[in-house]
């Protein structure tokens, strides 16, 4: 399982386990997995998308909104930095 924390000026928005993190990339949407590589990116405008496998138990930040049609939270940004090393993700949000 993925380690995620999203960090703004603000403070943490998230910090826990995810199943799936998707974040827009300068080059376009990517998403990332359990056991992905290791990869620096930095981050366009748009929207973080996290799948969680435990919704009700899940805290986030007030600035997320819940997508029901595929069940992820969506985190919607103006750019930021990714860092994904050893399965734990960093992004640094604007």
């Amino acid at each position: 399982m993925l380690s995620l924390e999203i960090v703004s000026p603000e403070g943490h928005l998230y910090k826990g386990n995810v199943t799936s993190v998707t974040v827009p990339g300068v080059n376009g949407e990517f998403q990332m997995l359990d056991h992905h590589a290791n990869i620096v990116s930095v981050l366009a405008k748009g929207s973080i998308k996290i799948a969680v496998a435990d919704f009700k138990s899940a805290a986030f930040s007030p600035r997320f909104t819940k997508s029901d049609k595929d069940q992820k939270f969506l985190l919607p940004i103006d750019s930021g930095t990714l860092e994904l090393k050893d399965n734990k993700i960093i992004i640094l949000v604007d």
